[in-house]
């Protein structure tokens, strides 16, 4: 009795240990810092975008001049309904996207960013599409999340390196890992519900509705029976395979692979906003974070040695020439010279004169004393 209760308590505490482990983990931060300079990024032409004919989209004299009056859907606009308002809400979006793109004060940056995002798309639903309430989504993950942690402007303030990184527990990555899983498993189950799925014509419609197309196909592609069941069906089957496989490593590289070509040719084909644009940006949660972390350290050398190029070359530009000290010759040792005194003089002996005398020349040194 006390075998199988030992066991299914391991087994329990092994489950918990599991799951903690899954969304808890403490790991350097770099894939996060990744993330959100992509997604700053997207923001900031996604706003550009919305600030196109903003007042038309958006203003008490456009198309749609009353924001919509639902219980529980708060809005900036819905309490600042004027014009000016719009344009202060646009352009503290432009900047908090900057901010968010270089992480300085990446937190407050976050939260200004999915508030107006939100209050824009509430002010005029009508207007946006998945794309854009995907980007929402994705706002309100790094306004929760510590997005500045890595490869910041907050980080350069703590450490004095903009390249580095904290260690944190990065259970946003795994939210927004999770979120691709979900977007791509419910669109499969929402498109198997549909007649022209199951047939195969979905993509062959799709491609002759003129006024969606961004780039024209040619007639046999999309009036040809196997060539649209092909595409139809294998968009399900990359889909399919995305929400499943993702999570093994071994197939993870070879789905997000072939999704990113299928959203490239949604891209090039069909007008869907954002969509693709905030699924790669979905897509980056899942680089690693050794990976991640050679990208920063390689970039990190890149920017040190441009740092150093430049300085090189602006040194001559900004410093005057300087001039060469003269250089003064030594002065001589001095030299001491001892003078001896001279030898006293000696008396020449008398020479005599007689015949058998020796001559000795008169400058021969005298005999040396014995």
């Amino acid at each position: 009795m006390n075998s199988p209760m030992t066991a299914l308590r391991v087994r329990a505490q092994a489950g918990v240990a599991a799951w903690r482990g899954f969304w808890f983990t403490v790991q350097p931060a770099y894939t996060l810092g990744i993330v959100r300079m992509a997604f700053g990024v997207l923001v900031f032409f996604w706003a550009l975008e919305v600030g196109r004919d903003l007042y038309v989209r958006f203003g008490s004299s456009g198309f749609y001049p009353v924001p919509p009056n639902v219980p529980f859907m708060w809005s900036v606009f819905k309490l600042f309904p004027s014009d000016s308002a719009l344009l202060v809400g646009w352009l503290a979006l432009m900047i908090a996207s900057v901010a968010l793109i270089f992480g300085w004060h990446s937190r407050f940056a976050a939260i200004v960013v999915f508030i107006l995002i939100f209050s824009f798309e509430r002010r005029n639903p009508w207007i946006f599409n998945a794309g854009d309430g995907l980007i929402r989504i994705e706002a309100l993950l790094m306004a929760l999340s510590p997005c500045g942690a890595a490869l910041s402007l907050d980080q350069r303030r703590r450490t004095g390196s903009f390249w580095t990184s904290q260690e944190k527990s990065l259970w946003a990555l795994r939210l927004m890992q999770v979120q691709v899983s979900v977007i791509y498993i419910s669109t499969v189950i929402a498109k198997l519900r549909g007649e022209t799925w199951q047939s195969g014509t979905a993509v062959g419609y799709t491609l002759r509705l003129d006024d969606m197309l961004i780039l024209p196909v040619p007639w046999f592609v999309s009036d040809t029976p196997v060539i649209a069941n092909a595409m139809t069906w294998g968009t399900l089957a990359v889909e399919i395979a995305i929400g499943v496989l993702v999570w093994n490593r071994r197939w993870r590289a070879k789905v997000l692979f072939a999704g990113v070509v299928l959203h490239l040719s949604i891209m090039l084909t069909v007008v869907v906003g954002f969509f693709s644009l905030a699924m790669f940006v979905m897509y980056l949660a899942f680089v690693p974070t050794e990976r991640a972390q050679a990208i920063a350290d390689a970039m990190a050398r890149r920017s040190a040695a441009f740092t150093a190029r430049f300085r090189r070359r602006r040194q001559p530009a900004d410093t005057p020439p300087s001039t060469p000290e003269p250089v003064h010759a030594a002065e001589p040792a001095p030299v001491f010279v001892v003078q001896r005194p001279p030898a006293p003089e000696q008396e020449a002996e008398p020479v005599s004169t007689g015949r058998h005398a020796r001559r000795e020349p008169a400058d021969a040194a005298a005999p040396a004393p014995r």
